[in-house]
């Protein structure tokens, strides 16, 4: 360079102001704060040096074309993935695929000594794939160009036959870009084009981008048929985890304090589409959600010590009413769960399981069924209604939740009663399947006027305990006015209300305008056995202390 050669580059940036000044080429001179390279390795200030490199087209071959054209074949999860990763292929330059490093995979090209003609032909290329397959890729390193071809090579231009080899190496995109030939095209068990790719939204510039291009390039298709894309892992503030700021949580401690399944439920139930916090606050959430999703396991489990599946099930169209509504609940999760798991939506999943645990199950189902599981007869068929249900529920739900709370599920499963109907393993049973002959859509909505009707008793009950006019529900009678079509709904179902409203008695009246109801002090004495209280109580010298119900039950 004239002037300035040999000088290094930033040395002479003074140099090149004093000459500017010299021949009046300068028009002003000034400090200001800009943007400037600088290397990603040593944070040092560097500047772009124009050489020779390798590039693949995206225009001459059509490849920006067919990559945008199979973009629109892919589904895209969340959606905006499509537009984000459509922009960048429309708009990139051609890709660059040289790298000046000292090790990586080479670029398998060789130079004429006499002429400097590129030589790459599907025959080196071939005969290089085989040094590979036996030596590894660093016999591209390891040799001579002249070890590295075929014997008589020449050169197509000028037919020289002395070479040197490229000391370039591939972008390492490009590496990670091509590994489904890698992966899925050499495993006859795995399938190609892949069901999901799954990454962090940087990937859309990185690997999503590059094998999209590879395998379009070279395939015609893109390498895969769905793409996930998941935000990143901050504090709960919403700020980059970073061990200076100390807000690092790391997944061991998680594990080793509150178990695995805490933590896979945590990743469960955030939103992945957007970035995902995590907190001691939200772990401790997370913690409890857990506890009352293995609560549930524990009722079920423990209500069905019993109970043996091949002798003891009942068929569906003898199972109580309530019992029925309970598996309709089930099929209507089932069908949830699945839809949610095929879109991907994991979150949705953690919110309906838990729904169904906390409110449809813990706060309605299992606390009406206490009783009858509890004081009716062993092998009653109340009792026995009740345990089938229970069952179906808890193999149901032990399966559709053993993708999340992988080890709990198969500690539940390897109690599960049936020896002889279940897999050993939960995670080698089937997926739990809708079953249509268990939805009753005209029975749900019967039962949305009852639990309608439960709630304002409910909330009776709640302001009687309040004023110390009763203790605890079973202290109390009922006294219910309905409005005529809503009494109508619910007359069939008179002599179980008490069991529903779990109150020791009820009296059902039809008129009015809404629903009205009084709560007073229940007749009779407190049954021993099952709180309730009766006017039978005492009338049986045998057992005073008890009901003329549970009576039955224990001379049956």
């Amino acid at each position: 360079v004239q002037y300035f050669g040999g000088q290094f580059v930033f040395d002479a940036n003074e140099a090149v102001n004093q000459k500017l000044k010299e021949v009046g080429a300068l028009l002003k001179e000034e400090e200001m704060v800009h943007s400037y390279p600088h290397c990603w390795r040593t944070n040092d200030p560097i500047i772009f040096r124009a050489t020779e490199q390798w590039f693949i087209s995206m225009d001459k071959t059509g490849l920006r074309k067919n990559a945008l054209r199979s973009i629109e074949e892919v589904k895209w999860i969340p959606p905006w993935g499509r537009d984000r990763i459509y922009g960048m292929i429309e708009n990139r330059p051609d890709w660059c695929v040289s790298r000046q490093r000292a090790w990586g995979i080479p670029i398998p090209v060789f130079y004429c000594n006499s002429c400097q003609e590129p030589l790459v032909t599907e025959e080196t290329i071939q005969y290089i794939a085989k040094l590979f397959e036996k030596r590894g890729a660093d016999v591209w390193f390891e040799e001579e160009a002249s070890h590295l071809l075929p014997a008589g090579t020449r050169c197509s231009k000028c037919g020289g036959d002395q070479f040197t080899k490229e000391t370039d190496i591939l972008d390492v995109w490009f590496d990670s870009g091509v590994s489904y030939a890698a992966v899925l095209e050499k495993d006859p068990n795995l399938q190609f084009p892949a069901d999901l790719y799954l990454e962090g939204s940087d990937q859309h510039r990185g690997w999503f981008h590059s094998s999209l291009l590879t395998c379009v390039g070279t395939r015609g298709h893109a390498p895969y048929l769905s793409v996930l894309t998941h935000g990143f892992v901050v504090d709960g503030e919403g700020k980059k985890m970073s061990k200076s700021a100390g807000n690092v949580i790391a997944p061991e401690q998680v594990i080793n304090r509150l178990g695995a399944d805490v933590l896979r439920l945590w990743v469960c139930a955030e939103d992945y589409k957007e970035d995902i916090k995590i907190s001691e606050e939200i772990l401790k959430r997370l913690a409890d959600a857990y506890f009352r999703i293995r609560n549930t396991f524990r009722f079920l489990l423990g209500n069905l010590y019993d109970f043996d599946p091949g002798k003891d099930r009942v068929p569906y169209e003898e199972l109580y009413e309530i019992d029925r509504w309970a598996l309709h609940k089930l099929q209507k999760l089932i069908r949830r769960v699945r839809e949610a798991f095929e879109r991907f939506e994991f979150h949705l999943v953690y919110h309906t399981v838990q729904n169904f645990c906390a409110v449809e199950m813990s706060a309605l189902y299992f606390d009406i069924l206490k009783d009858r599981l509890y004081t009716f007869p062993s092998s009653s068929k109340g009792r026995r209604s009740a345990q089938t249900v229970l069952y179906q529920i808890l193999k149901d739900l032990t399966s559709l939740m053993a993708p999340i709370l992988s080890f709990t599920t198969e500690e539940v499963w390897q109690h599960l009663p049936g020896e002889k109907e279940k897999e050993i393993s939960v995670h080698l049973t089937s997926f739990p399947k809708v079953r249509e002959e268990y939805m009753d859509q005209a029975l749900e909505e019967r039962w949305e006027r009852i639990w309608e009707v439960r709630e304002a008793v409910t909330k009776a009950l709640e302001v009687a305990r309040k004023e110390k006019r009763i203790g605890l529900s079973l202290d109390a009678h009922v006294r219910l006015s309905l409005p005529d079509k809503l009494y109508s709904i619910i007359k069939p179902y008179e002599n179980e209300l008490k069991s529903i409203f779990i109150v020791s008695s009820v009296a059902l009246h039809p008129g009015g305008d809404e629903i009205k109801v009084e709560v007073a002090r229940a007749e009779g004495k407190k049954c021993e056995r099952c709180w309730n209280y009766d006017l039978s109580v005492g009338r049986d010298s045998r057992h005073p202390t008890i009901c003329e119900r549970c009576l039955r039950a224990l001379d049956s």
